[in-house]
């Protein structure tokens, strides 16, 4: 049985007396601490204060930036706690792909206090940014293209008032802003290839919000990290490549049972443990919802079995 809980949360996102409120009956008897995110430090800081108290379960309330800064956090320490998630933000990915209740504060801290563990995988990008040398952990996906342009073209006002259906609003206008681009690709110990695209996902989890699956066969415990190479042009190469995603991997499969379509014209799939990006222009790079800004080269690998989740 458990004995120290910590919860690391946003207070952007929900008020302190409402997660007090909502702990479960399982709470009783469990020392519980608690540590305020900021907007300079989204989780870290926090994460570190809760290990510092000798927490054995690491509770992070709020969006996917908060989850994926507690989860970086908690997977450089060897033995470290477990991460148990209440989700709050406008994504919510990887609760989506690990089926933590979402909207449900109740629910969501039951799981944490006494669902079980299972061992995922997290990504590691590594860049420079402005002069600066960046190394983020993400949980869900990292990449350039359409996914970064709607991020960063997103309004926030119509984010905050009706959620993820804010992204579709934006969706034009990333439509716009994905130009094909020159780069060169090298997979695990594979020679650097050159390949063209305007957008590339790699992928821990595949699956978003509204049923779109964009990595079907992405498993976030199996050591390896999955990509999409999108290259669609006009208005039929993305009514196919939306098809692909929506309705044949996504819905139909869902209600269905069925086993992965065959992908789009307009999209690659492949694996791999590493890869090394290096582009011809500058692109925005994104992990987990968050901007990075712009780079011309990265490199991103796989840590197996890096945090155990409830």
């Amino acid at each position: 049985m458990i004995e120290r809980v910590a919860v690391v949360w946003n207070p952007a996102k929900t008020a302190w007396e409402d997660l007090e409120g909502a702990l479960p009956e399982a709470a009783a008897g469990v020392a519980v601490s608690w540590h305020e995110t900021s907007p300079d430090d989204p989780g870290r800081g926090a994460a570190s204060e809760a290990l510092a108290a000798g927490a054995e379960v690491v509770v992070a309330a709020g969006g996917d930036g908060t989850v994926r800064a507690v989860a970086e956090r908690l997977s450089e320490d060897e033995g470290s706690a477990e991460l148990a998630i209440v989700p709050l933000g406008t994504g919510n990915l990887l609760a989506r792909n690990l089926d933590v209740p979402i909207g449900d504060l109740g629910e969501a801290l039951e799981r944490a206090f006494g669902g079980e563990p299972r061992a995922i995988d997290l990504g590691w990008v590594e860049t420079e940014i402005d002069g600066d040398r960046v190394r983020r952990a993400f949980t869900v996906m990292a990449g350039f293209g359409i996914d970064a342009h709607m991020i960063t073209e997103t309004d926030e006002d119509l984010k905050s008032r009706f959620g993820w259906m804010a992204y579709v609003e934006s969706l034009g206008r990333a439509l716009d802003a994905s130009e094909s681009v020159e780069f060169g690709l090298a997979v695990d110990d594979a020679e650097s290839e050159p390949v063209s695209g305007h957008t590339l996902l790699i992928g821990n989890c595949g699956t978003l919000q509204a049923g779109i699956t964009l990595l079907p066969d992405a498993d976030p415990a199996d050591g390896e990290l999955d990509l999409l190479l999108l290259s669609a042009e006009g208005l039929g190469g993305w009514l196919d490549t939306l098809r692909s995603f929506v309705w044949d991997n996504g819905i139909r499969r869902l209600v269905g049972g069925r086993d992965r379509a065959e992908s789009a014209d307009t999209t690659e799939h492949a694996r791999a443990r590493r890869l090394r990006v290096t582009l011809a222009e500058p692109r925005v790079l994104e992990i987990d919802g968050d901007n990075l800004g712009e780079t011309t080269d990265f490199t991103v690998e796989v840590q197996p079995a890096a945090v155990r989740v409830r």
